[in-house]
C-alpha cells in the first residue's frame, strides 16, 4: 500500500457497542481500514466478528457508535451460497442483473474476469461440477463483480479443508495484486492472518473489545523465525 493512500479512509467504525437480549456482545471497538490495506479482526469463534460485519455492512445498527464508509461494499460469507440451478456465468452476473442490466450484457461483462479468478472453461458448470475451492473461487469473483472497492471477506475458506485452505490463501495473496482492492477479513486462524494481512487486530472473547493491533512485515512473511514470532505474540495477547 502507497503512504499516499494510507490517509483515505475507506472504513471507520468508532467505539461500537452491540448487545442482544441484555447479552453484551461487543463492549467496545473501533476499526479503521485504509485505501488498499488488506485488514483482519482475528479472535476466537463466536467473540462477535460476524456482529461486528453486519454493523458495518448496515445489515444491523450499533446500539452505540458510528460507522463510516469510504466507496461501495460487498460481502462475502464463508457459505459459498451459489444458487445451484444456476450456472457459474449466471451465478457471478447475478449482482449486475440485480442493478438492472440485461442478462446477455452482464454475462459479457463478467466474461473477462474468468481467467483473472481461475476459473476460465468452468463459465457453464454447474455448482455441483466444481469443488469446494473453486465454488469459493466464484463466490469471490462474485463479490468483487458487486463492489470491488471495499470487500468484506467473513471468514472465507473456513468450511475447505486444510490442503484447499492453504492453496487458496496463496491465490487470494496473488489475486490481490492484480485486484488492488480494500479487503476487511474476519477469522480465527492465526496463520492465516499473519499471511494475508497489512495489519491484524486482536478481538477478546465476548464481549469484544480489541486487545491489541499488529502491523505485519510483508518483507518477512517467508521468514518462519518472523511468523513463530508473531504467531507467539498474538498467543500471549489471547491468553493461549
Amino acid at each position: 500500500m502507497k503512504e499516499s493512500e494510507k490517509s483515505e479512509l475507506k472504513i471507520e467504525a468508532v467505539n461500537i457497542k452491540k448487545s442482544f437480549d441484555n447479552s453484551e456482545i461487543i463492549k467496545d471497538m473501533t476499526i479503521k481500514v485504509y485505501k488498499g490495506e488488506f485488514v483482519s479482526v482475528l479472535g476466537p469463534s463466536g467473540c462477535g466478528k460476524s456482529t461486528l460485519f453486519n454493523i458495518i455492512s448496515g445489515l444491523i445498527k450499533p446500539d452505540v457508535g458510528s460507522v463510516k464508509i469510504n466507496g461501495e461494499l460487498s460481502y462475502m460469507y464463508q457459505k459459498d451460497l451459489l444458487l445451484p440451478h444456476k450456472t457459474v456465468i449466471d451465478n457471478v452476473s447475478l449482482p449486475l442483473i440485480l442493478k438492472k442490466e440485461k442478462r446477455d450484457d452482464a454475462r459479457n461483462s463478467v466474461k473477462e474476469y474468468f481467467r483473472m479468478f481461475g476459473l476460465e472453461g468452468y463459465e457453464n458448470k454447474y455448482p455441483f461440477e466444481m469443488s469446494g475451492g473453486m465454488r469459493q473461487r466464484a463466490n469471490f469473483m462474485r463479490t468483487y463483480i458487486n463492489s470491488n472497492d471495499i470487500m468484506l471477506l467473513d471468514e472465507p475458506f473456513g468450511a475447505l479443508d486444510s490442503i484447499t485452505r492453504e492453496s487458496m490463501q496463496k491465490w487470494l495473496l496473488g489475486l490481490r495484486k492484480i485486484v488492488k482492492s480494500t479487503i476487511l477479513l474476519i477469522t480465527h486462524d492465526i496463520e492465516e492472518a499473519i499471511y494475508l494481512s497489512d495489519r491484524i487486530y486482536i478481538v477478546s472473547d465476548k464481549p469484544a473489545y480489541i486487545k491489541c493491533e499488529i502491523k505485519v512485515d510483508s518483507n518477512n512473511k517467508d521468514n518462519p523465525e518472523y511468523i513463530f514470532g508473531v504467531k507467539r505474540k498474538i498467543l500471549d495477547i489471547l491468553n493461549v
